[in-house]
């Protein structure tokens, strides 16, 4: 089996590694976005990422319009944190088009790391009440066994899916370093798509794809979006710091 993920602060990776186990291959997208091999065959291929403004991120979009993946068994997990919207709806229409079609389809309800709109401390309080464990069990077991099963989005979440579609590459980001920035470059090194540079000060591109790693995982919880509801932050206690380094850095 072979896994594609995207992950900014662990949720997408931990969901990886659970449901390949020891055998999978892991393999970051953003390690390979840039690659000239682009073409993929196992007995299972998967992805799994988080949703961004009810879609998948534009860096997995253009992953898999770049790609093709030869397999028996195609799946895709969306991680979310507060509503999935129509996400699968358009990941399935994407490979349509594309010349394939997904096997399995599903979301699994986790944290929610969107700062200006949620209190990390808040949702660390909630994550008993999603049954994670118990949903990600039944989601192992399905691909495990083969399941053909696409998830449909409610009416309610297909019409917010319709209404809001908001490309984070594109949109403003308003980032700040405070007086603890020591500039130790591990917001650099998050950063999945190369938008961040650091010199005499910690310079913000163009092509951010709003995962809030850098935020999220500063040492010195130094960096902050303006309009974020609280200083706390979260990465997956499952998952180091050094894999999220090891799957994002694109420097080198």
């Amino acid at each position: 089996m072979t896994i594609f993920y995207f992950t900014g602060t662990g949720n997408s990776l931990a969901v990886a590694k659970r449901i390949g186990g020891d055998d999978a291959r892991l393999i970051s997208i953003p390690q390979v976005i840039d690659s000239t091999e682009q073409h993929y065959r196992d007995d299972a291929i998967g992805l799994v990422f988080p949703v961004y403004s009810f879609r998948a991120p534009m860096m997995v979009r253009n992953f898999l319009n770049r790609v093709k993946l030869e397999a028996n068994y195609i799946f895709a997990i969306c991680t979310y944190g507060t509503m999935s919207g129509s996400c699968t709806n358009y990941l399935q229409k994407q490979a349509i088009g594309l010349g394939f079609k997904f096997d399995y389809t599903n979301n699994l309800k986790m944290a929610d790391n969107y700062l200006p709109l949620f209190e990390t401390g808040k949702q660390i309080e909630k994550l008993s009440k999603k049954n994670i464990e118990q949903n990600l069990i039944r989601i192992i077991e399905d691909i495990k066994n083969y399941k053909k099963y696409h998830v449909r989005a409610a009416i309610f979440g297909r019409i917010v899916g319709k209404l809001v579609n908001m490309d984070f590459s594109k949109s403003p980001h308003k980032y700040i370093a405070d007086e603890k920035c020591n500039k130790c470059g591990i917001c650099a090194k998050v950063c999945l798509s190369k938008n961040i540079t650091i010199d005499n000060d910690i310079k913000f591109g163009e092509s951010c794809e709003g995962c809030y790693a850098c935020l999220h995982l500063c040492p010195q919880n130094a960096l902050h979006h303006k309009s974020e509801k609280s200083n706390k932050r979260w990465i997956h206690p499952d998952i180091t710091l050094n894999e999220i380094i090891e799957a994002n850095n694109r420097q080198n």
